[in-house]
């Protein structure tokens, strides 16, 4: 390589560590804003991610605006006045398009600062409105109600730069003795509802057996009105039928008695 050449590679290393030094870029990773303040002012457009020339004077802060999760433990008192508590869990992300003037308002610590109270504060609006029972037959009612008023709150006290993804509860859980009497009453029911059930049988039973009781008894009737004159003559003459079938030809010796007779036919006329 010629020496002019050589000079000239070297120039131009030598102005892009310059320009590198005084004229700083700055790369803001993915899933997050670059916040940039001048002089400690915010200025009003973040950075989106990727790489970025900026003033050497400026300082860029990453912002996330993945969605993210709080966890907390909500108490209050039902309408009926039974402390309630229960797991409580929000998914939310910051709006990419408010990053710049929510850093300036609210500033990073928004899960303490704003997050965590409100939702203490939603969870007991929403919970004195039910009772113990309602809570439980009503859950998912009851999340529903937090959870729109926890994202219009949040919406409206960060002027739309919070936004609520999810919300989700776990069963709630109450007193030792309302627990106690929760499981009493429903033991109550089911056993309300085995005799309700026994006592349809046993009438289903009873029923039966009446049914079978008029069916025999309109059977015997029916037989009763069935005898006839003319049926009880012919039964006699079956009874002597068969006598006759089963006699030997021997006449029975009777001492001092008349001989028995069948009479088959009808009796001879006097003469």
């Amino acid at each position: 390589m010629k020496p002019r050449h050589m000079l000239s590679w070297v120039v131009v290393v030598i102005a892009a560590l310059i320009l590198w030094r005084y004229l700083p870029f700055i790369s803001v990773p993915s899933g997050n804003r670059g916040v940039v303040t001048l002089f400690g002012k915010v200025q009003p457009d973040s950075l989106d991610a990727g790489l970025h020339l900026i003033n050497p004077f400026a300082r860029v802060v990453n912002v996330s605006v993945r969605i993210q999760k709080t966890d907390s433990q909500g108490d209050a008192a039902s309408r009926d006045l039974q402390q309630v508590t229960t797991h409580i869990a929000l998914q939310y992300h910051l709006n990419p398009d408010t990053v710049a003037p929510f850093y300036q308002s609210v500033g990073t610590a928004y899960e303490h600062t704003i997050i965590a109270p409100q939702i203490q504060e939603t969870f007991k609006a929403i919970v004195a409105r039910y009772t113990a029972e309602e809570l439980i037959t009503k859950r998912e009612e009851v999340r529903n109600h937090i959870r729109e008023l926890i994202a219009q709150k949040l919406g409206d006290l960060t002027a739309g730069g919070l936004l609520v993804d999810d919300f989700s509860i776990t069963n709630f859980a109450f007193s030792r003795n309302f627990s106690a009497a929760i499981e009493a009453k429903q033991e109550a029911e089911q056993l309300a509802l085995k005799a309700k059930r026994d006592l349809e049988r046993i009438q289903v039973e009873a029923q039966q057996k009446v049914a079978l009781a008029e069916a025999e008894a309109a059977g015997l009737k029916a037989q009763k009105q069935e005898i006839t004159p003319d049926l009880i003559k012919l039964r006699e003459i079956e009874v002597q039928r068969m006598a006759i079938e089963k006699w030997d030809g021997h006449l029975p010796n009777v001492n001092g008695g008349a001989i028995p007779f069948i009479n088959l036919g009808p009796n001879p006329s006097p003469h």
